[in-house]
């Protein structure tokens, strides 16, 4: 995913104001306190502060669609569908499976140890924290909320100061919905975010760019802090001869210029023949004026860059190919055009680097064979696309290209299955989280085995004897 603005200037030498150190570590030891007075165990609780969540939101859906469309020129449907139902249906998911989240789970028990009782015991880990992102800042921020709310924890969120609207809205409204001694807010940037990773904290899960992703984990080590990194990568789209090229356009238009294009799972590169590129190309450029119309700048519908100097970063690349549709800028307005780049170098900096905006390069191959080294010679990207009609063409790639994610036939919709992990492998990240994946990575799952007085074996205690030794063979 790509760097927010104050991300490169981090490191983990930065020093934290004395003000903002002994705040923050003020905030974090009256939530951990509460956490040890064993409130937020509670299955009762943690239902309610779901609900309550879930509250916060619906309640103030128009402003909070009102403060996406500020932040990133977001259509009010787009937020909705992408942010605000996300986090609901994350919600809702919990709130159904909790119950069975939380029983221990029983596992069988050796008979040297019976009569006994082993089971594992889900318990929250404690204080947790959570950095969220600009691209989608509610729903990065929120989601996450959601499974450490299930499994029982106090957690602190830091939106990113790159959404000051949604940013502003969720620090107001958090405290007035959920329990403010279990949760807060902490808005702000460098010295903030700074003072925060200063702290011990019981789980990190940060969203974001690979160069702080190393700074949390640094700053994690220090105390030993299980840490969840969503990052990003170079996403490769791998379309097949075979492939419905209709609906294999729409698809891919919708994936790669949903919001601007800044989303980390979209589709970041094309691989195909060329006679496929010669379909597809087109079929994409109508696709995307059906969208957006003849001029997307003029659409609604169509976002922004988050900031000049990522309009700028993203206008840099249109010189590393032939523009084979867009390629219009407006820095002014933060605006790049939906792009189809063609003729691209593998080594220009477009497909060295993650693009996280509307520009599409379509590397063409001579053998679509080549598509699997082309993609295993590069860092394990955090999703991959395959269409084709053939499912042992798409079983092949699935199990020889590794990826945090994948889908067939489609992008991005594997976000929909609550069940289903999210996160990344190799450099684009590690951890997950959604669904109960999401409630195992901020709980502990603690062996326990209940055992009664009664048949205390003397084979295990001293002296040995060469009996005993049998009879332990016997029975291991």
């Amino acid at each position: 995913m790509e760097e927010n603005t104050l991300e490169p200037q981090l490191s983990s030498e930065s020093a934290a104001g004395h003000d903002h150190g002994r705040s923050t570590a003020a905030l974090v030891g009256g939530l951990r306190a509460y956490f040890r007075s064993g409130t937020t165990a509670e299955l009762s609780w943690r239902r309610q502060q779901l609900r309550q969540l879930r509250k916060m939101i619906t309640e103030n859906e128009a402003r909070f669609l009102q403060a996406l469309g500020e932040d990133l020129h977001k259509a009010p449907q787009e937020s909705y569908m992408t942010e605000v139902s996300a986090v609901c249906g994350d919600i809702d998911h919990a709130l159904r499976r909790l119950k069975s989240w939380v029983k221990p789970r029983r596992v069988s028990t050796p008979l040297v140890a019976q009569p006994a009782r082993s089971y594992v015991q889900p318990e929250p880990l404690g204080v947790v924290l959570i950095i969220g992102a600009w691209n989608y800042p509610l729903q990065l921020l929120l989601s996450p909320l959601v499974p450490a709310i299930a499994a029982g924890n106090c957690a602190v969120v830091k939106p990113s100061e790159l959404a000051p609207a949604t940013s502003a809205l969720v620090a107001q409204l958090l405290p007035r919905y959920l329990d403010s001694d279990a949760f807060a807010c902490v808005e702000g940037a460098v010295p903030e975010t700074t003072a925060l990773l200063e702290q011990r904290w019981d789980h990190i899960l940060y969203t974001g760019g690979g160069h702080v992703g190393k700074i949390v984990m640094q700053a994690a080590a220090k105390h030993l802090t299980p840490v969840t990194l969503e990052l990003g990568g170079k996403s490769p789209c791998i379309v097949a001869d075979d492939a419905d090229i209709a609906v294999t356009a729409r698809r891919i238009a919708w994936g790669k210029f949903t919001n601007a294009g800044q989303t980390c799972i979209a589709p970041d590169y094309l691989l195909c023949t060329r006679g496929t590129a010669e379909r597809l190309v087109p079929a994409i450029e109508a696709e995307v004026t059906r969208m957006f119309g003849p001029e997307p700048q003029e659409s609604p519908d169509y976002g922004r860059i988050i900031n000049r100097r990522h309009a700028e970063r993203l206008a840099a690349y249109l010189g590393e190919g032939q523009v084979a549709w867009g390629g219009q800028v407006d820095l002014d307005n933060c605006y790049v055009a939906p792009t189809l780049l063609r003729d691209t170098g593998v080594d220009a900096r477009v497909m060295q680097e993650e693009i996280f905006g509307p520009i599409l390069p379509v590397i063409e191959l001579d053998d679509l064979r080549e598509a699997e080294d082309f993609v295993n010679r590069r860092e394990k990207p955090l999703a991959l696309y395959v269409f084709t009609s053939n499912s042992a063409m798409a079983d092949r790639f699935l199990s020889r290209c590794s990826s945090g994610n994948a889908c067939v036939n489609d992008c991005m919709m594997f976000m929909a299955a609550h069940e289903l992990p999210f996160g990344g492998v190799g450099q684009s990240g590690m951890g997950n989280y959604h669904g109960e994946h999401g409630f195992r990575t901020f709980s502990h799952f603690k062996a326990v085995m209940k055992r009664a007085y009664a048949l205390d074996l003397a084979l295990r205690y001293a002296p040995f004897s060469a009996a005993k030794l049998r009879l332990l063979r016997w029975l291991r």
